[in-house]
């Protein structure tokens, strides 16, 4: 079984967009721990699976990021579990998650599954506008959230998310510093291992997504981050 306390770098796929052959495979073959498909919107079963597929050619492990229960399904080494913290909409919090133990509880393996404390800070972003995220939040309040999952409910992921913006990097220290047991996953506007290198020094884990659809050459690099970690 993988071990994600172990992942620094992991790619991540939108089902919903466009990648060659040519470019997926230099992403699953450059030494990324791990590679995620997820999306905020026009996630399917029919485009998640046409993505997996396409990925399980290449050994390394594969997760799913369930935005829905419509496009879950076995074939996954992990299904990441998002709950956004600071959502105004308690469907962001446990309402998908409800209806996803209601249809297949009864067969979920719960060791494949990673549940991330989420919190949206790009208030222009898709996600922030689809869970009605409350963005406008000072360092105290990312470390009353930090402290929330690691020490109350002790979820194994937190996830600040930036989506398609690249954050500030006060407020990733900030949560890192507070946290104990929960490994710190980051995401958003990473372009360049320069960027790679900033977050990644606070960060367990940096996710790398948008720019693998704008500049492949520069998504690549950002695995560097892996050598100056050894």
């Amino acid at each position: 079984m993988y071990d994600i306390k172990q992942w620094e770098h992991i790619f991540k796929l939108d089902p919903a967009k466009t990648i060659s052959d040519e470019d997926l495979e230099s992403l699953c073959m450059s030494n990324t721990d791990a590679i995620i498909i997820g999306g905020t919107d026009n996630v399917t079963e029919d485009n998640v699976i046409q993505l997996m597929s396409r990925v399980r050619r290449y050994p390394l492990p594969l997760a799913l990021e369930v935005s829905n229960v419509e496009s879950v399904m076995p074939g996954f080494d992990f299904y990441f579990i998002p709950t956004v913290l600071n959502s105004n909409d308690v469907k962001f919090h446990n309402g998908i998650l409800l209806e996803a133990l209601k249809s297949f509880g009864h067969v979920i393996d719960f060791d494949e599954v990673v549940f991330e404390g989420y919190v949206v800070l790009n208030p222009k972003s898709k996600v922030a506008e689809l869970t009605d995220a409350s963005t406008d939040l000072s360092i105290e309040d990312i470390e009353a959230y930090a402290q929330m999952i690691n020490d109350m409910y002790k979820l194994p992921v937190m996830y600040i998310e930036y989506s398609g913006t690249y954050g500030n990097k006060d407020y990733v220290k900030a949560a890192a510093d507070m946290l104990t047991e929960t490994q710190l996953f980051y995401g958003g506007g990473i372009d360049s291992l320069e960027a790679a290198r900033e977050m990644a020094a606070y960060a367990d884990t940096i996710i790398v997504g948008d720019v693998i659809y704008t500049d492949i050459k520069q998504a690549l690099k950002t695995v560097k981050i892996k050598e100056s970690h050894k």
